[in-house]
């Protein structure tokens, strides 16, 4: 939790109002005292398990983009310590630009808007589109 407590501390009461914060479901995120400190910052607006589809690579930008080109930024020289491994990361996240995240971003409203669209023609949920392209 405390990655999480930094995060959050870093923000101002109107992002914590108006904004949402989404994680895995991974049982170390979804256990029941996470979630309830969760809840105690940002309290209904957390996407998480049950809430956002399964492996779907299609719509979080994270997954589909972000942790792939650090990965391949990180290991670039080859790290042979963790303590060199950590200067990579912490390098690479701060090397990510504005207008790359931007990008990435607009990248999933047409991903998202791709999903809307295949609701309507199929009479399905998002939900049952997203399970279908990513199983």
């Amino acid at each position: 939790m405390e990655i999480f407590n930094t995060f959050v501390n870093q923000l101002d009461d109107e992002e914590l109002s108006i904004r949402y914060f989404q994680q895995d479901g991974a049982t170390s995120h979804t256990s029941h005292v996470s979630m309830a400190e969760i809840q105690s910052y940002i309290g209904d607006h957390v996407i998480s398990k049950g809430l956002w589809p399964p492996r779907s690579p299609d719509l979080t930008p994270p997954d589909y983009f972000l942790w792939g080109y650090l990965k391949g930024t990180v290991y670039r020289n080859k790290p042979r310590t963790t303590d060199a491994l950590k200067a990579n990361i912490a390098e690479e996240i701060l090397a990510v630009t504005a207008d790359v995240l931007a990008r990435n971003l607009q990248n999933m409203a047409r991903r998202v808007q791709s999903c809307l669209d295949a609701m309507v023609a199929t009479s399905s949920t998002c939900y049952d589109v997203v399970t279908f392209l990513t199983r």
